[in-house]
């Protein structure tokens, strides 16, 4: 059923000014042609369309958030929430003011500083933090091939001043159990990740699917799925989340490598990739896409 409007969408893209910088702050996706633009929507009943550069591979960033979470999640349940909040940030993602204001406890755990957190988490839990988190991304979607980009790694550590510092924040407010040094390895590389919108559909198949994947193994329980959900409908695009929820009215999340997914539960998820981001660090066609799918489907959460 989704077919000819997606059809109908990815024309209507095409034509869009071309708008929005691409995230020159990270040398390596300063490299990234700006004008590549791909949508992919599977839904829970086994249809898959890919259009445009669905099928080729960028760097996910922020949107390895949610799946850290999720997984951290596993480990301490809502004892989590113990060293990380679950309000809206209304800052910058990389902001020093807030956490300092909120004395060492981040707002969401999807602005950098909450996710820092929570990679802190993974270390203490994780006995080869950076192999078990790619493989466990390998093992709920089936894809094998899933890997860490070196080279955005390794440019995000040269570059990475704001996180370090924000670790190192954290650290003093006792938020960071872990050295610091481990910790941004594991998130530069979390960050790093690359794999294409069609790949991303099926990483994020479980938040879908009432915590579980692709291939029939639960995640997090339905409990536990709503609140990540529900996590990404508020926080999941920075402070533009209030914007994306009022335009496209489905929990997601986007990263500055332009990328975005976002789901309708219990019915499909859908991925875009733009390079090209608005001053929030969103991708601009991105959100001109999915803002369209659900105004002409009529599907949303809504």
């Amino acid at each position: 059923m989704f077919e000819k409007v997606l059809q109908e969408i990815y024309k209507e893209s095409k034509l869009q000014p071309k708008i929005g910088e691409i995230a020159t702050y990270i040398p390596e996706l300063a490299n990234v042609n700006p004008d590549k633009f791909g949508i992919s929507l599977l839904t829970l009943d086994g249809e898959e369309i890919n259009l445009g550069d669905a099928n080729e591979r960028f760097s996910i960033q922020s949107i390895s958030k949610p799946l850290t979470l999720s997984l951290a999640f596993t480990f301490l349940g809502e004892k989590i929430w113990e060293r990380v909040g679950v309000e809206p940030s209304g800052s910058p993602f990389n902001s020093l003011v807030q956490l300092e204001y909120e004395k060492g406890i981040p707002r969401n755990p999807f602005i950098n500083a909450g996710a820092l957190v929570i990679a802190d988490i993974l270390v203490t839990h994780l006995k080869n933090p950076k192999t078990n988190f790619i493989n466990f991304l390998r093992e709920i979607s089936d894809i094998n091939t899933l890997d860490y980009d070196l080279s955005v790694a390794k440019s995000e550590a040269s570059t990475g001043f704001r996180n370090i510092a924000l670790a190192n924040f954290l650290k003093s407010f006792g938020n960071i159990t872990n050295n610091v040094d481990e910790v941004l390895d594991f998130y530069f590389h979390q960050c790093s990740i690359s794999m294409s919108c069609s790949e991303l559909n099926k990483v994020f198949y479980f938040f879908a699917n009432e915590g579980v994947t692709l291939n029939g193994k639960e995640i997090l329980n339905r409990s536990q799925i709503k609140r990540m959900n529900a996590l990404m409908q508020s926080c999941g695009f920075y402070d533009e989340s209030g914007e994306f929820t009022y335009r496209v009215g489905l929990p997601g999340k986007s990263g500055v490598g332009g990328g975005i997914v976002a789901m309708l539960p219990k019915k499909f998820i859908v991925s875009t990739w733009s390079p090209r981001l608005n001053s929030n660090g969103n991708s601009e066609l991105g959100m001109f896409a999915l803002e369209q799918l659900t105004t002409k489907t009529g599907m949303s959460i809504f």
